[in-house]
C-alpha cells in the first residue's frame, strides 16, 4: 500500500501554537513526515489535497462512560481518544482491543468505581465496588490491575481510610487515582488531595472544602446566603494554591452542568453526529427522563456551575494542569463526542484562549496522562487527524466543522463512521451475556 500524502492544507501545531501551510505523509497508521510548504513533495504517492482546510490532532474526552452503541459518534465527532472514568475494563475489552485505525475511540479505561456504604450507583456490581474495609479496597486494586486498569477511580461516599488505602496501593502499581467527590458528604478535594488522589474529576470537592458542611443533599437554603453564581475569588485562588503543591490534575467537565443550567434551552446543533445520536433510544430515553428532575439538578449539583469555571481557570492560570472532559452520558444531552466541542466553547468563554482550550483536549490531555503517541501533529506519532473547513484558532466553534477524520492512518468522512454504529439488539445482547458471566463468577461483586 502506497503512502498518503495530505497536502495544501494549514496544520495547526498544538505544541508551540504555530499554524502553516503544508504536507503530512502517512506511512500505516503513524505519521512519517511533515513537510512545510517551500519542500519538494515526494511523487508516486496516493495524495489528497486539502487546499484551504485546517489539520488539527484527534481529539481526547478525558472524562467520559463510553458504550459500544455510542462509541462510533466519538471518531464521527473527531474525538479518537477517551478516557474511560469508572465502568468495566472486561466490559470494553472488545472496543479497547479494537486496532488502531477502527472508527471507535481507543479508550485508556479505569475500571469498576470504589465507593463506600451504601454506594450512590446501589450495591456490588460489574460496574461498582462498594465497601467501607481498606483492605478490600487494597484487593479490589490489584484485581483491578490484573484486569488492565490504567488507573483507578473512587467514589464520593468512600471512607477516609479507605480512600488512603486504595491510594498507597495503586502507588504501588504506579497506577493513578481519580475521584468524584461531587457528592461527598465527608471528605473534600483538600482531603483527597492529601490522601494521595491525583485526579479530582468535575472540580469536585473543592465546593466542600471552601464550605464546610455543605453538600449537594442538605437542605440548599441553609446555604442560600452564599452567590454560587460570582464565586469569591480570593477563596478559590487559596485552594487552588494547596492543590497545586499536591499536582493535582482537574477534569472539570463543565459541559455537564452547563446543559442542565442551560435547559430546556440547551446545546444542540444541527448536524449528521447530533441526528445520529438522537437515534439512541436508549440514551434519548434516559435524557428525558432525566429532565424530569432537572429544577432539582440545577438547585443542587449544576448551582455551582460557575464555582466549577471559576476553579478551572484559576487553576490553570496558576500552572495547574486542565484538561477537557465531558462525562458523556451523564445527566442530559451530553451527547458522544459532540460534547466535548461545546466543552472547548466553554473553556473559551472563561477565558482560555482558542489555542489553549485546543491544548486542553490534545497535547496537554495526552501528556496529563503519558501517552506519548497521540495529541500533536509530529513525526513518529499515530496518525489521529482531524481536517477543518474553518480555522479553529478563529474561532473555537469551528471544531465542529468537520471535512475528514483519520483515526490511526485511515481515513474516513463522517458518514461512512457513522454506518457502523452498531444496532441497540446487538449491543444489548453483548452487555447481557458479559452480565450473566460475571455474575456467574461473582458473589456481590467478589469473584468465587
Amino acid at each position: 500500500m502506497k503512502n498518503l500524502l495530505i497536502h495544501n492544507g494549514t496544520i495547526i501545531d498544538v505544541d508551540n501554537g504555530v499554524s502553516f501551510v503544508g504536507a503530512i505523509e502517512v506511512e500505516g497508521s503513524k505519521i512519517k513526515r511533515i513537510y512545510t510548504q517551500d519542500e519538494v513533495l515526494p511523487e508516486e504517492m496516493e495524495t489528497i489535497d486539502v487546499k484551504g482546510k485546517y489539520i488539527i490532532p484527534g481529539l481526547i474526552d478525558m472524562h467520559c462512560h463510553i458504550n459500544a452503541s455510542y462509541a462510533p459518534h466519538f471518531v464521527a465527532s473527531g474525538v479518537t481518544t477517551v478516557r474511560n472514568a469508572a465502568g468495566n475494563v472486561l466490559l470494553l475489552k472488545n472496543l479497547i482491543e479494537k486496532p488502531d485505525d477502527a472508527p471507535t475511540p481507543r479508550i485508556y479505561a479505569s475500571d469498576r468505581m470504589i465507593d463506600g456504604t451504601p454506594g450512590q450507583w446501589g450495591p456490588n456490581s460489574y460496574g461498582n465496588c462498594v465497601t467501607d474495609d481498606p483492605e478490600e479496597a487494597r484487593k479490589e486494586v490489584r484485581r483491578q490491575v490484573e484486569v488492565g486498569a490504567k488507573f483507578i477511580k473512587l467514589y464520593g461516599w468512600i471512607k477516609r481510610d479507605v480512600m488512603e488505602a486504595a491510594a498507597d496501593e495503586a502507588k504501588k502499581y504506579n497506577l493513578e487515582v481519580a475521584c468524584d467527590l461531587v457528592n461527598s458528604k465527608e471528605l473534600t478535594a483538600l482531603d483527597a488531595a492529601e490522601l494521595g488522589v491525583n485526579w479530582l474529576e468535575h472540580a469536585s470537592g473543592f465546593a466542600q472544602e471552601l464550605y464546610k458542611g455543605w453538600n449537594p443533599l442538605v437542605d440548599q437554603d441553609e446555604w442560600s446566603h452564599i452567590d454560587w453564581d460570582n464565586p469569591d475569588q480570593d477563596k478559590v485562588k487559596k485552594l487552588c494554591e494547596k492543590m497545586l503543591g499536591y499536582n493535582v490534575k482537574l477534569c472539570p467537565t463543565m459541559v455537564c452542568f452547563d446543559q442542565s443550567m442551560l435547559y430546556p434551552d440547551y446545546w444542540a446543533p444541527d448536524n449528521s453526529v447530533i441526528r445520529a445520536i438522537e437515534n439512541n433510544n436508549l440514551l434519548m430515553k434516559e435524557w428525558k427522563s432525566n429532565t424530569e428532575y432537572v429544577d432539582t439538578v440545577k438547585l443542587r449539583t449544576a448551582t455551582i456551575n460557575n464555582l466549577t469555571k471559576a476553579i478551572a481557570k484559576t487553576y490553570y492560570d496558576m500552572g495547574g494542569t486542565v484538561v477537557a472532559g465531558t462525562d458523556t452520558p451523564a445527566l442530559m444531552f451530553t451527547y458522544p463526542g459532540m460534547a466535548l466541542h461545546r466543552e472547548l466553547e466553554i473553556f473559551v468563554e472563561i477565558g482560555f484562549t482558542e489555542l489553549e482550550a485546543l491544548q486542553a483536549a490534545t497535547v496537554n490531555a495526552a501528556k496529563s496522562i503519558n501517552l506519548d503517541e497521540i495529541g500533536s501533529i509530529q513525526e513518529g506519532k499515530i496518525a489521529d487527524l482531524i481536517i477543518l473547513n474553518e480555522n479553529p484558532l478563529e474561532n473555537i466553534k469551528h471544531t465542529k466543522e468537520i471535512d475528514l477524520i483519520m483515526k490511526g492512518g485511515k481515513l474516513y468522512n463522517q458518514e461512512e463512521i457513522l454506518q457502523s454504529v452498531p444496532s441497540e439488539e446487538e449491543v444489548n445482547q453483548s452487555i447481557q451475556a458479559f452480565i450473566k458471566e460475571w455474575e456467574a463468577i461473582h458473589v456481590d461483586g467478589v469473584r468465587n
